[in-house]
């Protein structure tokens, strides 16, 4: 079910809530019965309003936006033969299966 946020003009609480897409909360009384809180002083009949928040947007990142946040991105080019696009100076450009000294050295990326 998804999760609204609902804001009181006459005590300035935001209060999340779920319920169906087609209902709607039009009083603090309804809000706190909705969000099993108590009425904190305020007027049951109190209006609430929806609270509309925008969009969160992802962008996908390059492979060199990936190599700068130090992230390392494998693509496949044959069966057990991978290229490592984001490979730092010291790396290996391919990683195969058939030898394990071509893998990652994450011991040298991952810090503590």
């Amino acid at each position: 079910m998804p999760r609204y946020d609902y804001h009181c003009p006459d005590n300035d609480y935001i209060v999340e809530v779920q319920h169906g897409v087609n209902e709607r909360i039009k009083t603090w009384g309804e809000l706190c019965e909705r969000a099993m809180i108590g009425p904190r002083g305020t007027p049951a009949d109190a209006p609430v309003e929806l609270v509309v928040h925008p969009p969160a947007l992802s962008f996908p990142k390059g492979d060199v936006a990936l190599k700068n946040m130090g992230f390392s991105k494998l693509v496949r080019r044959e069966t057990g033969v991978y290229e490592n696009v984001t490979a730092q100076d010291g790396q290996a450009k391919i990683v195969s299966a058939d030898n394990p000294a071509s893998g990652l050295n994450l011991g040298a990326t991952i810090g503590d």
